[in-house]
């Protein structure tokens, strides 16, 4: 069945090449409306299914004002927007627009993003929103997380929502603040926990070797020898792939990367297509909305993998947690090292809780490290913590 559209642009010619690439693309244009009241009567008559709504509607009412009522129809809409600057994607996140095209259309990546918006108009309840509880994380899929303060444990009951279904999620955070290790505790909360997780490190591979890397070959494209490789996208078939720094994918293979995605088709370097099914968790310590208005990050892939948006706090916005994860480290090296350690001294508490901590909690976790080796008696009473400022300064 084709999806029905509505194209609500007063800018004639920009609206029928619109109109033009999606009818050849296999979607049903019910009419093109110049004005919002003209949209509203044509809403109210043809019950689009979707509507592609330029957000700067002049004339007669806005094209915000005509989202509003969308959203209350429960009618999915993208906006159309000549800018894909921060401001057009903060009004789009509190209007609930399902993705943003930009001007002037291409043919890719119209499509690219109306595949998107269905893809979530499918999956997702109108406005659904993950709440933000407290809660006293359990089971064995927290064992290895550790801390009580109220912004992680609101972090981690997204985790736990977010973990029992099957959407996509974008895990925002610092450098150490433990990214990876809330993914796979997601991944064992999943319906795919029996099966594979994958991690792709976008950071440490270079341009030239991601997509081998991605999606295998079936000749080794550097000796021309008879060696087959599977990618990872594969060898997550049925389970989770984890896209760590997913910013630093480039961004001449994120079309491609998408499309995979949404077709559940996967193509190996010299081999033929087959289908995958993989849920897809990224990581991120950028700020994505800057990497799109910076040209270095794709909207529609935005938009796909923004669903269930989950930031970890920083060490230092988790103060309260410090004393909790010093003395779990200690304890976790000194079994290590076979050393009977009791804990830390007062004056070596204070010091840490007093650090500003910018390598979060993997610095903290080296340092105890440090510590446990080279302390000799039962308690630890120095920490080596570098020049710095400290929090309370």
């Amino acid at each position: 069945m084709k999806i029905k559209l509505l194209i609500a642009d007063y800018h004639v010619t920009e609206a029928i090449h619109l109109k033009i690439i999606l009818q050849k693309a296999g979607y049903a244009v019910c009419a093109i409306a110049r004005s919002i009241p003209a949209a509203l009567n044509i809403v109210r008559d043809e019950s689009p299914q979707m509507v592609l709504l330029d957000i700067n509607f002049k004339g007669q009412g806005s094209g915000i004002h005509l989202a509003h009522t969308l959203s209350e129809k429960e009618i999915a809409f993208i906006y159309l927007s000549a800018n894909a600057n921060q401001l057009t994607l903060n009004i789009a996140k509190q209007t609930g627009a399902h993705g943003i095209l930009a001007k002037p259309f291409r043919k890719n990546d119209a499509l690219l993003m109306l595949g998107v918006a269905a893809y979530l108009q499918k999956t997702l309840k109108p406005n659904q929103v993950l709440p933000s509880t407290s809660f006293d994380p359990e089971g064995p899929e927290f064992a290895n997380i550790v801390g009580k303060s109220k912004t992680f444990l609101n972090a981690l009951e997204k985790v736990k929502l977010a973990g029992s279904s099957d959407i996509p999620v974008l895990i925002y955070g610092e450098n150490g603040t433990g990214k990876e290790l809330i993914a796979r505790a997601m991944h064992a909360l999943s319906v795919r926990k029996d099966a594979p997780l994958i991690v792709i490190n976008c950071a440490t591979l270079s341009p030239g070797l991601i997509e081998l890397e991605m999606y295998g070959y079936e000749n080794n494209p550097f000796t021309g020898m008879p060696e087959k490789r599977i990618g990872k996208l594969e060898q997550a078939n049925g389970g989770t792939i984890l896209l760590d720094e997913i910013a630093e994918l480039p961004i001449t293979i994120q079309a491609k990367f998408l499309q995979v995605l949404l077709n559940h088709k996967i193509k190996s370097i010299g081999g033929k297509k087959h289908v995958i099914n993989v849920r897809v968790i990224a990581t991120t310590n950028h700020k994505l909305e800057y990497e799109i208005e910076c040209g270095r990050f794709r909207m529609d892939l935005y938009y796909y993998l923004n669903v269930a948006p989950i930031t970890l706090p920083a060490l230092r916005e988790r103060k309260e947690d410090i004393t909790l994860l010093a003395k779990h480290f200690v304890d976790v090296f000194a079994t290590k090292a076979n050393k009977r350690i009791m804990g830390l001294s007062d004056e070596a508490l204070t010091a840490l809780n007093n650090h500003s901590w910018p390598g979060n909690i993997r610095e903290l976790k080296n340092l105890m490290e440090r510590c446990v080796l080279l302390t000799n008696g039962n308690i630890i009473d120095t920490v080596f913590l570098p020049p710095g400022k400290d929090t309370n300064n």
